[in-house]
């Protein structure tokens, strides 16, 4: 596995991550962040880990910025996890198009945003991508939010982070299982959504039973 003794895994992104870390279940959520901590502590025990869950409900990658260094840089990760874009493509379809993100300020954003964490604490980082849980990639929002999954691949290749594709986890399951048995609006997750998400990562990073 990836993880070293006494690392700090700081998770930032929208309301995915977020999961309720604001609302009625602080600090960690309801969601894949919980999933991934209480197995990586249960597995893993000797390490150490501290995990920290900064997701911010609605947010944007313009949101990220205005809080970066505040809920990032301040808390010196040695690991970075990243999942932002579905509010960034999910404006343009939901009646509020000027809050949307377009690709090319998504992708200088992010990467402002990665460069600054790097050069601020050498944390590593791991993208994951947005998603939609629809099986038919020629749905329109369904269509965008691969675009913005495909820059985050390119992304973690130049950066040389871990990438998880979290579209492709979903589309997995996707094969035999209809949306709304992992989420009722396909974004939100349920408890099997989240472990979807939660499956994906852990496999990325190395982990192991």
């Amino acid at each position: 596995m990836l993880f070293e003794s006494g690392q700090t895994i700081l998770f930032v992104g929208d309301s995915i991550t977020d999961a309720e870390r604001t609302g009625t279940a602080p600090p960690y959520g309801t969601g894949y962040v919980a999933l991934v901590r209480n197995l990586l502590l249960a597995r893993c025990p000797e390490l150490g880990l501290s995990i920290v869950n900064h997701g911010v409900g609605g947010d944007t990658t313009r949101d990220l910025a205005a809080r970066w260094e505040r809920d990032v840089v301040a808390v010196r990760p040695d690991w970075l996890v990243c999942m932002i874009g579905i509010n960034d493509v999910w404006r343009a379809f939901g009646g509020i198009a000027s809050q949307a993100v377009p690709l090319p300020e998504y992708t200088t954003r992010l990467r402002t945003l990665l460069d600054r964490a790097r050069q601020a604490t050498g944390a590593r980082l791991i993208l994951m991508t947005p998603y939609m849980i629809e099986p038919n990639p020629a749905q329109p929002m369904r269509r965008q939010m691969d675009v913005y999954g495909a820059a985050v691949r390119e992304i973690a290749e130049q950066y040389d982070a871990v990438f998880v594709d979290t579209q492709a986890a979903f589309d997995a399951v996707l094969q035999t299982t209809l949306p709304s048995a992992w989420a009722e609006d396909q974004i939100h997750p349920n408890g099997p959504g989240h472990a979807v998400i939660a499956l994906a990562f852990l496999r990325a990073v190395g982990f192991t039973l």
